[in-house]
């Protein structure tokens, strides 16, 4: 098991939980907006750190936080994943997992072991810009696979798309039908990284506009496809206001 890094409290990974998020290295994707970029490289060349001393960290934060989040780049990827979330769960801490969808033998495992309590999968884009925004060829049988697998066995979920300049309302829409009758949907602003954190040689992040859709009244369009369908992150006034501001 890998750890590239450790967020000691978050309130905003699991809404309703205070929690440590673990990030691990490396990912099966390399998405133009990604914010941990830095996490892509295989686990060889990103820097780690035992994952005992993080769990000694953790077993002392006990009583304090609710749950642990395990995110990245694709934490999938770490082949030491089931024993260190049987550790977490061993210290009472409930488990939410952040996954792409392409690693659907993987994730059904866990979950058929009982190991993970909260699922978060990207539903990253229609089907036709599907590569394009993950900068490489995605299998969909694989984000299918993890769908139906996700909304038939985790104890709780939700699926969630970043709304990209590029999205029109039916892509939207085309989203929301792959999930239809998802317990949740979360659609996520767009937050594009500052030009100090940019990777200077990805021309998609250079070629997008940096506009924003308004997610909020998107959501109006989705009701009778998923159960619930909820927004994060910045609206559209208030990003007109830091921008004229």
């Amino acid at each position: 098991m890998k750890i590239a890094g450790l967020e000691r409290c978050s309130f905003v990974d699991w809404p309703g939980m205070m929690t440590a998020v673990v990030f691990t290295p490396g990912c099966t994707m390399n998405c133009y907006y990604c914010h941990n970029h830095m996490l892509l490289g295989s686990a060889e060349t990103v820097k780690t750190a035992p994952p005992e001393g993080v769990l000694g960290w953790l077993e002392s934060r006990k009583g304090f936080l609710d749950g642990v989040v395990i995110t990245g780049g694709e934490p999938l990827l770490q082949s030491g994943l089931p024993k260190f979330l049987d550790r977490l769960h061993d210290m009472g801490y409930a488990v939410k997992l952040d996954t792409n969808g392409t690693l659907p033998e993987e994730l059904e495992q866990l979950l058929h072991a009982g190991r993970v309590d909260y699922v978060a999968m990207d539903i990253k884009a229609p089907r036709r810009l599907y590569n394009a925004v993950c900068g490489t060829e995605v299998d969909q049988e694989l984000i299918d696979r993890s769908i139906a697998c996700i909304m038939k066995h985790a104890p709780d979920y939700e699926f969630r798309t970043t709304v990209l300049p590029e999205f029109s309302q039916s892509d939207i829409v085309e989203m929301a039908t792959r999930i239809q009758g998802a317990k949740r949907y979360i659609l996520q602003q767009v937050r594009f990284p500052s030009p100090r954190s940019r990777r200077i040689n990805d021309v998609r992040l250079a070629a997008t506009p940096h506009t924003y859709i308004d997610i909020q009244n998107i959501t109006r369009g989705l009701e009778g496809i998923v159960r619930n369908c909820e927004t994060r992150g910045l609206q559209v006034n208030e990003v007109m206001a830091a921008v004229t501001g």
